[in-house]
Formats: C-alpha cells, sequence, structure tokens
C-alpha cells in the first residue's frame, strides 16, 4: 500500500503516497539493514523550495520526500535545517505514519472483499511464472489473496524485495522534528488508500500487471531513482513520473495529476494565513508541469529552488 501509494504498505513497510513503479521506491519501500549506497556519493541536494508572495515576502517552504531510506543516508542540508528551524507547522500527506494499528485497520477496511477471484485470474497468463516465484521468495501461496482486492494485493507484492527503511522516511524525520509544533495532512490514511479502492478493476488489474512486469528490475530502478530523491535530479524525477504505471494515463491522472491539483486548492489558503508552513510530499509531486511548484507559480506566487 505506498502504503506509497504511504500508507497501507505501511503495513507492508512504508507509507502510502505519491510514487509507484518504475518509481515504488519513492513512495513504496520496503525494509534493509544495509548501509546506504549513497554515503560516499555527491552532496546531498534533494528538492527544496522557498515559496515566496509577489513582493517576496516568504509564505512557506516545499521539500520534496522520500518515504523510505536506508540506514546511514544522510540528506539534510542547510537550506532544509533553515526551514525546520523557521517554520510555524508542517504539512504532510499521511501524520499519524507510526500508527500501525489504524494503519491496519483502514488497510482491512478497504482492501478486503471476500470471494475475490484468484489472484492468477487476475494477470495475464503470461505473468502466472514471476508471480509464482513473487509469491515463493515472500513466503505466500495465491491463497493469501483469496480476500484481498487487487490494487491492495498489488501494493503488497510491490513490497516484496524492495530496500529501505521506512523508519528512516524523510517524512517521519521531519515529524519528529515538528515535535510541539503542528503537523497537518493534505491526505490522511483513509483518504490516499481510498484513491487506489476507487479505481476500476481494470485499472486495478493493470497497476497489479505492473508491479508483477517490474520486479526483476525494482532494484535496480530503486537505486536510480533514490540517487535521483537525493541529488535533487529534476530531470530525472520528472521522466520517472511517465514510466511504468504512471505511462498508463488514467492511472497517471487518477495517482499524480489529481492529486496535485487538489493539493495545491488545499496549500494556497494556507500560504495566505500568517503562519508558514513546511509542505513536506513525495518528489514526483513537485516536478513538471502539473508539479506543485508549477501550481503555486501559476498562482502568483514566487518559488525558488534553495541550494
Amino acid at each position: 500500500m505506498n502504503f506509497n501509494g504511504a500508507g497501507i504498505v505501511q503495513l507492508v513497510r512504508s507509507t502510502f503516497t505519491a510514487m509507484l513503479a518504475p518509481i515504488l521506491l519513492l513512495g513504496l519501500a520496503g525494509c534493509s539493514d544495509a548501509p546506504s549506497d549513497e554515503a560516499s556519493g555527491p552532496p546531498p541536494n534533494p528538492l527544496m523550495y522557498e515559496i515566496a508572495s509577489a513582493d517576496g515576502t516568504v509564505e512557506g517552504w516545499l521539500i520534496g520526500t522520500i518515504h523510505a531510506l536506508p540506514d546511514g543516508t544522510k540528506w539534510r542540508t542547510p537550506a532544509i535545517a533553515l526551514a525546520v528551524n523557521e517554520a510555524d507547522f508542517l504539512l504532510v500527506e499521511i501524520a499519524a505514519l507510526d500508527d500501525r494499528a489504524a494503519l491496519a485497520e483502514v488497510f482491512a477496511a478497504l482492501g478486503t472483499t471476500p470471494g475475490m477471484p484468484p489472484i492468477a485470474e487476475r494477470i495475464p497468463a503470461t505473468l502466472a511464472p514471476t508471480l509464482a516465484d513473487m509469491l515463493d521468495s515472500g513466503g505466500l501461496d495465491s491463497g493469501s489473496f483469496a480476500s484481498t482486492e487487487t490494487w491492495a494485493a498489488a501494493l503488497t507484492l510491490a513490497q516484496l524485495g524492495a530496500e529501505g527503511d521506512p523508519a528512516n522516511g524523510v517524512d517521519r524525520a521531519l515529524i519528529r522534528e515538528f515535535s510541539g509544533r503542528p503537523v497537518r495532512e493534505l491526505e490522511g490514511a483513509r483518504a490516499q488508500l481510498a484513491i487506489f479502492d476507487r479505481l476500476p478493476e481494470s485499472d486495478q488489474r493493470d497497476l497489479l500487471a505492473a508491479v508483477i512486469s517490474e520486479a526483476s528490475d525494482s532494484k535496480t530502478q530503486g537505486k536510480k531513482l533514490r540517487r535521483a530523491w537525493l541529488t535533487g535530479d529534476v530531470a530525472a524525477l520528472e521522466e520517472a513520473t511517465r514510466k511504468g504505471i504512471l505511462a498508463d494515463p488514467d492511472l497517471r491522472e487518477t495517482l499524480l495529476v489529481q492529486r496535485n491539483r487538489a493539493w495545491a486548492e488545499a496549500i494556497i489558503p494556507l500560504l495566505e494565513d500568517e503562519p508558514r508552513p513546511l509542505i513536506a510530499v513525495g518528489a514526483a509531486h513537485l516536478v513538471g508541469a502539473e508539479g506543485l511548484a508549477s501550481q503555486l507559480q501559476a498562482a502568483g506566487y514566487r518559488v525558488r529552488r534553495l541550494p
């Protein structure tokens, strides 16, 4: 469940939001005790923006997050530290990321329907051997999904073999750093998972098929995208929002574009008030013509990337 989409797959491992295969790593991630490969790489420079009004008054900040990271990943920069210190409140996709019981309850309520067809019947026959290998490696069998809706099965399978620990996720770290200050949410777990639950069954099956077909390349792509996030490579991040699952126009519109529009509509009134927010959302939501940075600029704000 990201749960990337950061919610349900949270139960399975992470936090559900923003990005799905081939960008599963930016929103859906599993656990690993392996040290970060990025420790010896270039200095960190995640996407970090200052939001100012037309007269130059700083109204808030915008940071692109990743919901799970390997141990030892260094991602904080002076600009991030300054925004954390100066912001009056934090705005994230889901505020209660550590309430596993509540997340499990939501996932069960939305993702369970008795009498679902066998999972192998919900995918093209050509993917059956790959599915069998995935289930075997995860200690599962096809009966494990007898009452699991297709979208929930897809998000669960997306976690198998994934790297990174949600405990190291940027959103979680920022929530901890805002202890004593307000933390608000854009969606919440139920609303985020409901996006998947409302998908037509045909789209849910496309999602499941994409997760299975891309499983063999998920680690390689995950490392590339983690590096793109860490270095703030806008071109690579934007390219990722048009590949894999998000290459499907309907899924892209539902999982990315519509959410960006809704978030922009919610954020603009907050910027007009006196308290200044640090807005922390999956990096995929910031880039491109449909991203939050562009939408806030179109609304008249000056959005400047910070070094």
